[in-house]
């Protein structure tokens, strides 16, 4: 019963100590385990103590602006794209340009030897020419009257300047109008009277209507400002202008000249005016008319495709014949500007 007894205490005594021991190792175990570094707790602290909040509006700054240079560069490569299309158009037009000169030049080269062909003939034409056109140079000098100035008379004493105020002389041809109503005036230095009026008979100066208007350096120039916009309607027919002057103007004694500038002659039939001047403008005993009528004619027209220069010639054609029955002397213009 002795030896039962201490058999059984020492087996406590072993066990406990086994678990005790067992607790302890354990404990160390799990301090063991879970022992932190006082770098790596240094560490995590100052991590969680970093503001997150700072450095994504930071990133979200940068983001904007990367876009702002984006949207930039964007709209500049656009502006590089249609300044190459406009350049490729002119290279294209560029291009056509080109090869219309090539083929022009290439004709040229055709036609070089005709054109050097045509100025030999017209060489040989003017050696042949230059003989009769001294004679009649000669011929024309002793012809030439005293009373007269590039052909056209100048011994009226009184004139009437008949002027077509169309659209198309109005637009194109008035700056060239005025230089030629100075040039008239000027180869009469001291006239009894001046009057202006338009083919359709209006008066340049109402308060003058049906009387002559003095000569005077003052008054030239009124005249030449009041023209530069005097613009009446116009139906480009000099007929009911050269027949209201002569009605309204004609004494018997006074040398008159009519002088008739346009461009056109729309009338229906260029002999009815001829024929309507001659019966009012009738010769007198000496076989002079009651007055003279120069025509002037501005080629506006003239530098028209061939279609539309038939106005203008009729113009031409009437004022030619008008100037041969009356007395007076037509002068074709080269240039209307």
């Amino acid at each position: 019963m002795a030896r039962r007894r201490r058999r059984d205490a020492d087996s406590f005594t072993m066990s406990f100590l086994d678990i005790m021991c067992c607790g302890f190792g354990a404990i160390i175990l799990l301090i063991m385990i879970s022992k932190v570094s006082p770098d790596d707790s240094q560490a995590a602290l100052e991590l969680a103590q970093t503001p997150t909040a700072g450095v994504v509006l930071d990133l979200q700054r940068q983001l904007f602006a990367i876009r702002g240079e984006t949207n930039l560069l964007d709209r500049e490569l656009n502006a590089k794209h249609e300044q190459l299309s406009q350049y490729n158009t002119r290279v294209a037009r560029l291009r056509v340009e080109l090869s219309e000169l090539q083929r022009s030049v290439n004709a040229s080269a055709t036609t070089s030897s005709e054109f050097e062909q045509l100025q030999g003939q017209l060489g040989r034409a003017r050696q042949q020419l230059t003989d009769e056109m001294r004679r009649l140079q000669a011929d024309l000098t002793a012809q030439v009257d005293t009373n007269s100035v590039g052909g056209v008379p100048v011994d009226s004493e009184y004139v009437i300047f008949i002027i077509d105020t169309s659209g198309s002389m109005f637009n194109y041809a008035w700056t060239r109008m005025l230089e030629v109503m100075r040039e008239t005036l000027d180869i009469y230095p001291a006239l009894k009277g001046i009057q202006v009026m338009s083919d359709e008979g209006d008066y340049l100066f109402s308060s003058y209507r049906g009387t002559w208007i003095e000569d005077s350096p003052a008054r030239r120039q009124a005249i030449m400002q009041r023209l530069r916009t005097w613009n009446p309607f116009s139906d480009s027919s000099p007929v009911e202008g050269i027949v209201a002057a002569i009605r309204t103007f004609h004494e018997p004694g006074k040398k008159i000249s009519l002088y008739v500038l346009g461009d056109e002659f729309t009338g229906r039939s260029i002999s009815d005016v001829i024929e309507t001047v001659e019966r009012l403008n009738s010769a007198g005993p000496n076989g002079e008319r009651l007055v003279r009528i120069h025509g002037i004619g501005f080629p506006v027209y003239f530098s028209q495709p061939r279609r539309y220069q038939t106005t203008g010639i009729r113009f031409a054609t009437l004022m030619r014949e008008l100037a041969r029955r009356n007395g007076g002397t037509f002068v074709g213009l080269k240039d209307f500007y």
